[in-house]
């Protein structure tokens, strides 16, 4: 049976939707699952908590967990990574330093000074993990959680070569939101959806022969729903296609929506009034760090209780495409995934080799990205202001080059929206003092 490695199996929510999905799946039932994470606490409540899993279900399942990174790898089938290097202090820093500069981020993950940074100090550790797959586990299918997703996968295939897939729930959790929208059955929709991870856009979105598009844009002038997602709605009547990422994440990645503080305050976060999902904090600067030290203090009571067997484990597999793809290509079991791959011929008006995110087939043969025709040029040009920013980090990245991270950052189209050339240059020297025990290789 195979064996599946947990690479940052101390993030609990992840482990146990990731590995609960694993357990719900016939053909993965006697997997070996093997964690992983330098955190021994966290490690044995992670293990602890996939026994129980095992136990309640009756299967024939085992569970190691260790905190040496080779042994975890060694013999591995598949290898998911959900670790963040530097932890929630590394992030609080991506955060607030920026801010202090008019910066302000309600995520930064992905794009920003965040999510340069973020990128800086996990892409190392990927390729690093990535070598000793080579000599522990050469056949092994790395599926990477872990953000920012574009820049990551970029660097890990540049450096590496080996197989991967980003994995990313946009896709998924948008195209059900909008069939929520528009009362359209989930299982009826088909859609077609490409770009880069967080800037993917709906280009179809139908039923059958019917164009959905029009219904969306009729449901989209209810204030109820204008209130849940202001941001990608304003990004719709303008570039004429929906985004994959929320709101709180969309509104990083271009120059019009947080030019300020009270831009933010005063502008942006109102627009939320009719939105009940409080993930983001309405789009608020800090809204996910601080929903991050919420949930791994609430978690802990919901972890306890599985662990306890007085909490029923999830009786269905999320929508995450993790386990979905270990068991189409085990059991050869055709399965379309929308997955981050390396742009080798794929969406013609993007740069060779970057990180897109496609359709894509999987069955015994692997990950089988799909080639986008037609690509609309103003969502193409909107992906490259993004895409500027991820080359500039992986060239930061391979090769220790601190100038490549100032022109990351000055690239930055929410950075370049609020700071000056100066101000910008002053921002990353104090980051990457304040970060230099994250990142080695700009010390000289």
């Amino acid at each position: 049976m195979a064996k599946i490695t947990l690479i940052g199996a101390g993030s609990v929510v992840f482990t146990r939707n990731l590995c609960s999905d694993i357990l719900l799946t016939p053909a993965l039932q006697g997997s070996t699952i093997s964690l992983m994470d330098i955190d021994a606490t966290r490690l044995a409540q992670a293990r602890d908590l996939v026994q129980a899993l095992i136990d309640t279900r009756k299967l024939t399942a085992r569970v190691e967990a260790t905190t040496d990174r080779r042994a975890a790898l060694q013999g591995a089938d598949y290898v998911i990574t959900t670790f963040q290097q530097g932890g929630l202090e590394a992030y609080a820093l991506d955060i607030e330093t920026p801010r202090r500069y008019g910066i302000e981020q309600c995520v930064g993950d992905t794009l920003g000074p965040g999510g340069v940074f973020r990128a800086l100090r996990t892409i190392p550790v990927l390729i690093e993990l990535g070598r000793e797959l080579d000599a522990l586990a050469p056949g092994a299918l790395l599926l990477n959680y872990v953000n920012p997703m574009a820049a990551n996968c970029w660097a890990y295939d540049r450096a590496t070569g080996r197989p991967h897939v980003g994995l990313c729930h946009s896709v998924q959790g948008t195209s059900e939101m909008l069939a929520r929208w528009i009362g359209v059955p989930y299982e009826q929709v088909v859609f077609r959806c490409a770009g880069i991870n967080h800037q993917a856009f709906f280009l179809e979105f139908r039923r059958g022969s019917e164009d959905l598009y029009p219904r969306l844009r009729q449901a989209i002038d209810d204030p109820a729903i204008y209130g849940q997602e202001p941001v990608r709605i304003d990004m719709m009547k303008h570039f004429g296609y929906f985004v994959t990422e929320s709101s709180g994440h969309a509104s990083e990645y271009v120059p019009y929506f947080r030019k300020s503080a009270a831009m933010v305050n005063d502008e942006l976060a109102p627009r939320f009034a009719n939105s009940n999902d409080g993930w983001f904090d309405y789009g608020r600067t800090g809204g996910y760090l601080r929903h991050c030290v919420e949930r791994q203090a609430l978690a802990q009571g919901e972890f306890a209780a599985l662990i306890a067997g007085s909490k029923t484990p999830p009786a269905e597999r999320t929508h995450e495409y993790g386990s979905r793809i270990i068991e189409a290509i085990e059991m050869n079991q055709p399965l379309r995934i929308n997955g981050n791959v390396p742009n080798r011929d794929l969406i013609a008006s993007l740069p060779p080799g970057c990180c897109v995110e496609v359709a894509c087939l999987v069955d015994g043969s692997g990950i089988q990205p799909t080639r986008v025709d037609g690509y609309p040029a103003q969502l193409a040009a909107l992906n490259r202001t993004n895409i500027n920013v991820q080359e500039l980090i992986v060239e930061a990245a391979l090769g220790g080059r601190r100038e490549a991270v100032y022109h990351a950052v000055m690239l930055d189209p929410l950075s370049a929206a609020v700071c000056t050339l100066p101000q910008i240059h002053a921002l990353v020297s104090e980051m990457l003092a304040e970060q230099a025990r994250w990142l080695p290789q700009f010390s000289h």
